[in-house]
């Protein structure tokens, strides 16, 4: 049996829950109605040129990048709350947007690497359902092929039925979380945009 088939039952799950888009479905691996975007460029969020070796005989920038880029990381911190720190070190650096660039590139790193393993375990997580789908196919094709016979095992199609049964329920709880960690890529994107919208915003003019 082909893997398209049994897919076609998880993204019909999916659509219930998820808003109607465009959406490529040809790709096994990939079962969100969001469009499958696997790398991020810096340079698209970013309007700076990034000195990654400006900090490298800088404790102190290197430090309070580090501090700043952590907190700026932490996905359930809302930004707002972190504007002032934002604030408090584009003051002691005098707006430059090379400082703030460090701190960009940091977080930009942390969260494309957090993005690239949450979209790998979405690939996985689509081939274990995959996976699991086929397997309810069988089984039920197996049953049905029992019961048409002269005389049915049904010791056997107790046996199948009781699976059938324990497998359908664990495909539809798992199939339950697909809306969400769907989003999980699109929302790090967006926090990474907002990020850099605020770093960029404390940028002083240096001309």
């Amino acid at each position: 049996m082909s893997m398209i088939k049994p897919l076609c039952l998880a993204l019909a799950l999916v659509a219930v829950s998820a808003p109607a888009q465009a959406a490529d479905f040809s790709d096994p691996t990939w079962p969100c109605v969001q469009r499958k975007v696997e790398t991020l460029s810096l340079g698209l969020m970013w309007p700076y040129p990034v000195n990654s070796e400006l900090a490298n005989d800088n404790d102190a920038l290197r430090a309070d990048v580090t501090e700043l880029a952590g907190y700026l990381s932490l996905r359930r911190v809302e930004l707002e709350t972190l504007r002032t720190r934002v604030d408090e070190f584009a003051a002691t650096y005098e707006g430059d947007p090379e400082a703030l660039g460090l701190v960009f590139e940091s977080v930009f790193n942390t969260l494309s690497k957090r993005r690239a393993r949450i979209i790998s375990g979405i690939e996985d997580f689509s081939l274990s359902q995959i996976a699991l789908a086929e397997k309810i196919d069988i089984n039920r094709a197996e049953m049905d092929a029992i019961l048409v016979t002269d005389e049915p095992d049904f010791d056997r199609v107790d046996m199948l039925e009781e699976r059938l049964d324990w497998d359908q329920i664990i495909y539809t709880d798992r199939q339950r979380n697909i809306t969400y960690l769907c989003e999980t890529p699109t929302l790090l994107e967006r926090r990474l945009f907002s990020i850099g919208q605020m770093l960029s915003g404390a940028v002083i003019d240096q001309g």
